[in-house]
């Protein structure tokens, strides 16, 4: 048996009395004429967070959390139960009450032919590829050592120019374990590391205020911060950004070309594009991009992939929250729509495969088709020549937040730093930016890529119907001839 599966079953099932007969009884009890799948999903979740502001830790908490969430299916509808207490009983009456939704009167009735995905016992165990330690973040640096990173990263931005007024530092992370069950025979495992940081300045200049944020982090352990000083790095890129603000000019408006900088700016793909390629947004038909498999939906420069498969970074996993391993999903491929994100539910009700896409805040919450790490393949551009292909419009590096209508593919994002672009060169930088566009179209007037593909640092979080996840993004350097700018100046 893999050890990593072992270990699950040490921390989640051994301390309970449950076993494989307990668990293939459970996913039994569930499986009827009208329910035709079933799993259980087990977690351990151990949790920690600190704040500092002024030198001082002004707020700090950790948590433990465990349970078990029980699903039953039946057609397209879904009973879902869950338990805060790992033991039979209380697994047994979430799995009645799983049971008894999915075999409401609104499910196949009974006598109607469901095909029942049961094979058996338990037979089938395995994890994905380890993409990262199945280590405790928590464990690995003392209190005294957290709280003297944070100081340290504080003291960096205070140095770094007298201008600054505030710092605060948040440190977070999460050490989960995690098991799943199906009722085709499938049991598997995985252990999960997640750290972050965040550094949020403020500088002041003539009764002027401005914020600069930076952060980083990933499925590692604390030692990923204290290895090349990673704090102080983002403490003064923190300051950088605030300082530039100092500087900016009101932002220009109306339609003009704009350019995405690398890594971060790749927001705007994950939610103008990416959540529209949800499986179960195109199930519906309430995407933009429904129906259209097979359609050239973006400038042939553009390949986009949504890959849970890198190693340590905050999107990954070994295996999604269904238990099947991640993978590279190439979503458009030379501007060509290709295929749609799935978890196991709308997988099989488009007639199309699982992408290892099922995803869940928690034990608490049922899967559904959610992003890894969502980025747009490089292209052959050097950087500096994009840049100097434009006559006069914005070049955008950092987003500060947004907004994404799914069906029409409008949406609306604020630049948290920004340059005007004139004649070629990089003038002054501007605030106050927001981009307006429709999803489905902005990639289609995308006119270069750069050679300069990068990652996000390791920040991301994405919200879906109540639900958070860790994601990552990326994207190279990006021209979008016309593009819609929100700002005051004329």
């Amino acid at each position: 048996m893999p050890k990593l599966l072992q270990n699950a079953r040490n921390t989640l099932l051994e301390p309970a009395g449950i076993g494989d007969r307990e668990i293939d009884r459970v996913l039994g009890r569930l499986l009827t004429a009208q329910v035709h799948y079933a799993d259980l999903y087990f977690q351990y979740s151990r949790r920690e967070s600190w704040s500092l502001e002024e030198g001082t830790v002004k707020s700090g908490s950790y948590g433990i959390e465990q349970g078990a969430g029980v699903r039953a299916v039946s057609g397209d509808k879904t009973g879902f139960a869950y338990s805060d207490e790992l033991h039979l009983p209380a697994l047994t009456d979430a799995a009645d009450a799983a049971r008894a939704i999915a075999r409401h009167p609104s499910a196949p009735a009974a006598g109607t032919a469901v095909k029942t995905a049961r094979k058996g016992p338990i037979a089938d165990t395995r994890g994905g590829a380890p993409l990262y330690q199945p280590t405790d973040p928590l464990a690995s640096l003392p209190d005294d050592h957290k709280v003297a990173l944070m100081k340290r990263a504080e003291k960096v931005a205070r140095d770094a120019d007298p201008r600054v007024s505030e710092v605060m530092v948040n440190l977070a992370a999460v050490h989960d374990v995690i098991l799943v069950a199906r009722s085709d025979g499938l049991l598997a495992a995985d252990i999960r590391p997640l750290i972050r940081m965040n550094v949020t300045v403020i500088v002041e200049q003539n009764g002027q205020r401005e914020q600069g944020y930076w952060g980083g982090g990933g499925r590692y352990d604390y030692a990923y911060l204290t290895d090349g000083d990673r704090a102080a790095d983002y403490a003064r890129k923190a300051v950088e950004q605030a300082l530039v603000q100092l500087q900016a000019r009101e932002a220009p408006a109306g339609e003009m070309t704009v350019v995405l900088g690398p890594g971060w700016p790749g927001i705007l793909l994950h939610e103008a594009i990416g959540h529209g390629l949800e499986g179960d947004f195109n199930r519906k038909k309430t995407s933009a991009f429904s129906g259209r498999i097979g359609d050239k939906v973006a400038s042939e420069l553009c390949t986009v992939v949504d890959d849970g498969t890198l190693e340590n970074r905050r999107g990954s996993l070994s295996i999604d929250d269904e238990g099947e391993p991640t993978r590279c999903t190439v979503l458009i491929e030379n501007g060509i729509l290709k295929g749609y994100m799935q978890d196991q539910l709308n997988a099989r009700l488009m007639n199309m495969a699982p992408t290892g896409n099922g995803r869940r805040e928690s034990f608490a919450h049922i899967p559904m088709p959610r992003m890894t790490n969502t980025y747009m393949l490089a292209g052959r551009h050097d950087p500096q020549e994009i840049i100097a292909s434009v006559e006069d419009g914005l070049y955008a590096v950092n987003f500060s937040g947004g907004q994404v209508d799914i069906t029409s593919g409008k949406f609306v994002f604020s630049a948290a730093e920004a340059y005007r672009v004139q004649g070629g060169k990089i003038t002054y930088p501007v605030k106050g930016a927001t981009l307006i566009g429709n999803g489905p179209q902005v990639l289609t007037h995308v006119s270069m890529l750069g050679n300069d593909l990068a990652l996000d640092a390791g920040v991301g979080v994405c919200g879906k119907d109540g639900q958070s996840v860790p994601v990552g993004v990326g994207q190279p350097t990006m021209k979008i001839d016309r593009l819609t700018v929100g700002g005051v100046a004329v």
